[in-house]
């Protein structure tokens, strides 16, 4: 069996903000309540005419130069996502189009935010097993376009942007590989956060559009409880199949929910706040996006280097979560 190496990541934030300050003007909110709760300042969002594709080509072409690649050297895309640029087709394949990568498979993937992380070991299987050598995972998201504007629970927290990895076969013997990945779904779970109308179940119409039942809707206090659950099961159980502690682990990288979260997290099981990677202030939630613009940030910075133990989780709608266990 073959083992994957991380070839080159980078990273898309669109250049328009939205403040804390600017959503005070469009609910009942302000700048010091979102901080002490999510621990968020601002958020980007994609501008008129621009789409998920668009982030995604953008992270797509920073991750080929830092792996030495062109975008025909890649054997498949995969794009995790929730916001398509439409409902058929995929958005890997407007992006493949994009890069002029001709006819190699490109496919979407729904996992919410834990999309990255399901990538991630779809990518892992097909270069195990020899079929593909390079293949571009991307997490990216258009959040601002499914929150509404007038819900102060959800549009104080979502953000858009892209992170991409290029992952490859790993030369043989190679120590800096992805050592596993776990990934769960509890679909009993799916009403705490969702977009309940407009799917095909009930179809888009002007009483949906009326309602507004076609943008997310969460359940606060029932995410906050579950993420910390199923994010610390799904570290130990990467530290626990790798025999590894963890203090063995340089950084971890989780999505990027809330600092709250991310604090009770790593409370959970003691691990320190200077090893976890946070860019939440900066970002928001990015849901699929959140875990490699994250690293993208780090590994900018020099904190994230070359040979380090890296563990990255998350959780998601669905209610799916998962981790991976990696050296970089």
């Amino acid at each position: 069996m073959h083992r994957t190496q991380i070839a080159g990541v980078g990273y898309y934030l669109p250049e328009e903000v939205i403040t804390n300050a600017d959503l005070e003007k469009l609910v009942d909110t302000n700048d010091q309540w979102i901080v002490e709760r999510t621990g968020i300042r601002k958020r980007h969002r994609v501008s008129t005419g621009k789409a998920t594709s668009d982030s995604c080509y953008h992270a797509a072409i920073q991750a080929l130069k830092k792996a030495n690649l062109k975008a025909t050297d890649l054997d498949l895309i995969l794009v995790a996502t929730v916001t398509p640029d439409f409902i058929l087709p995929s958005t890997a394949c407007v992006l493949q189009n994009l890069l002029g990568c001709k006819t190699i498979p490109a496919f979407d993937l729904v996992a919410a935010c834990s999309g990255f992380i399901y990538g991630l070991t779809v990518a892992d299987q097909f270069i195990r097993t020899g079929m593909y050598k390079n293949i571009l995972v991307i997490g990216a998201e258009s959040l601002s376009r499914m929150v509404s504007y007038k819900d102060r629970e959800t549009c104080i927290l979502f953000g858009d942007g892209a992170g991409a990895w290029v992952v490859s076969q790993a030369p043989e013997g190679s120590k800096n590989i992805i050592l596993s990945s776990h990934i769960h779904a509890e679909g009993s779970l799916v009403d705490l956060l969702w977009v309940p109308e407009g799917g095909s179940k009930v179809p888009f119409s002007q009483s949906v559009l009326d309602k507004g039942s076609h943008y997310m809707t969460m359940k606060g206090r029932d995410i906050f409880k579950n993420a910390v659950r199923t994010m610390n099961a799904a570290c130990q159980e990467a530290l626990q199949a790798n025999q590894v502690t963890a203090s063995e682990v340089d950084w971890m990288v989780p999505h990027q929910a809330n600092l709250r979260i991310l604090e009770s997290v790593a409370n959970h099981f003691d691990f320190p706040m200077d090893k976890v990677a946070i860019s939440v202030a900066e970002t928001g939630n990015t849901s699929a996006a959140s875990i490699p613009i994250c690293f993208g940030m780090y590994e900018e910075a020099g904190k994230i280097q070359r040979g380090q133990m890296i563990l990255l989780t998350a959780f998601g709608a669905g209610l799916t979560s998962g981790s991976l266990l990696m050296r970089y």
